[in-house]
């Protein structure tokens, strides 16, 4: 009875975190619903920095002719700032009778005051679970090889960008299905379950996406363990691991006639020791895997040509190919709280080469080393502030190792034009 009070109330405490990333510190009532999330300030100065140095504004690191940079455009020491908002808005815990309940839950995020990735909502979803059989969800919600690698992973060491939103996988849902398994215990652990299913958008037809995902949490004693294995085919080709996941193309209508299928996939292992009451211990590895997407004109608005994401291709023209690409990731971190207040933290993140038969140079034999420490200093609950600085060393100037989304992501340090650069700053995040 005892153990499986305890399994219960465990249960119920992974369901929380799994869902709502902010942390809850004041709550806001609203008769059938609850409020809550978190805001976010970061101001930092860093070197080498030049978000203006692509001479093609705003197009995707794998089309050739973006590799170009700007002649004369400056570059150096550069402010930087950047603000956060996401509420929570949850309907209570509706008790269905025979251990059945029901919830809705509603989120969106704001970046510097508009809408992080518009069209995409963070989270609208419901949910059925049940104390024995678990739980269905449905709608839009992050993956885990999203969430979960920038919380906890991610943030509590300062590579929550750097980590979680690099690689091969998506990151936002919009039609899924997901089951839980109820708490499990197993050789004096608990083991949590779950299966993922996403259809991409509905009027994808021709080239229907199909997204799986498999997670696995496991926590014994001072050890937490997180493995996810993502397989996705006809999203759009990315390297982008918060990207969501919709289909071959976002253009209206969907071209499925015209670009060829592709298909991408990560296995992630992730794990958190507690060495003492004081000191945390980080880990992750990823095999990043893509099968390349070749180059299509899915249109015109004159007098120019639209493309599909193209992905590791050796050309545009007829006759250009698309490759096959595979790389692994890595991460490192700690967290040490030396007062009831403070914490210090270091993370790492190593992006390595990936292995190709592409005979043109895409990023795929260069590789990032990014570095960070901070210090924390909780004000009062679910207030914060904190102190930061870190550094980034490309394996050599060119084109971005491929599981970077851009040549200057993360850091603003452009590898086109710095093999090198560094950063310090100050933030707050109040939590509600």
């Amino acid at each position: 009875m005892e153990k499986k009070m305890k399994l219960k109330i465990f249960s119920s405490a992974l369901f929380v975190a799994l869902n709502v990333t902010a942390t809850t510190s004041y709550a806001i009532d609203l008769g059938p619903l609850t409020i809550t999330g978190f805001a976010k300030a970061e101001y930092s100065r860093s070197s080498n920095r030049c978000s203006n140095c692509q001479f093609y504004q705003g197009e995707d690191r794998q089309r050739p002719w973006a590799d170009a940079t700007s002649l004369g455009v400056s570059y150096g020491d550069k402010d930087g700032s950047v603000t956060l908002f996401q509420p929570y808005i949850s309907t209570k815990e509706f008790d269905l009778g025979q251990g059945v309940k029901i919830k809705g839950l509603l989120s969106q995020r704001w970046r510097d005051g508009r809408v992080d990735i518009p069209g995409v909502w963070y989270e609208a979803n419901g949910t059925l679970s049940h104390e024995d059989y678990g739980l269905v969800q449905v709608g839009a919600f992050p993956t885990r090889s999203w969430s979960v690698a920038d919380y906890p992973y991610g943030t509590n060491i300062g590579i929550s960008d750097p980590w979680a939103s690099s690689g091969a996988g998506y990151g936002l849902l919009t039609r899924a299905v997901r089951y839980g398994s109820p708490l499990m215990d197993v050789a004096g652990g608990d083991l949590y379950l779950e299966a993922t299913y996403d259809g991409g958008d509905s009027k994808a037809k021709v080239r229907q996406p199909a997204f799986y995902e498999l997670f696995a949490k496991y926590v014994k004693g001072p050890w937490m363990i997180d493995a996810v294995a993502q397989s996705a085919k006809n999203g759009q080709a990315i390297s982008w691991g918060h990207g969501p996941f919709i289909g071959v193309t976002t253009s209206e209508p969907f071209e499925g006639n015209i670009v060829d299928s592709n298909k991408q996939s990560i296995v992630m292992l992730m794990a958190r020791y507690q060495l003492n009451s004081k000191t945390d211990l980080f880990a992750g590895v990823r095999h990043n895997r893509w099968s390349g997407s070749k180059a299509v004109v899915t249109g015109y608005v004159a007098p120019n040509a639209l493309w599909n994401n193209m992905f590791n291709v050796d050309g545009v023209d007829s006759a250009g190919k698309a490759y096959s690409a595979s790389s692994t990731d890595v991460s490192l971190g700690a967290v040490y709280r030396f007062a009831p207040k403070w914490n210090v933290n270091t993370g790492m993140v190593y992006l390595g080469k990936a292995s190709t038969k592409n005979p043109v140079e895409r990023g795929q034999s260069n590789t990032m080393l990014l570095n960070t420490v901070g210090v924390g200093y909780e004000i009062q609950p679910g207030f914060s502030v904190y102190s930061f600085a870190g550094m980034v060393n490309f394996g050599k100037k060119g084109l971005a190792p491929l599981s970077m989304p851009g040549h200057a992501a993360f850091t603003g340090v452009d590898s086109r034009v710095a093999k090198s650069g560094n950063w310090m700053g100050v933030g707050l995040v109040y939590t509600f």
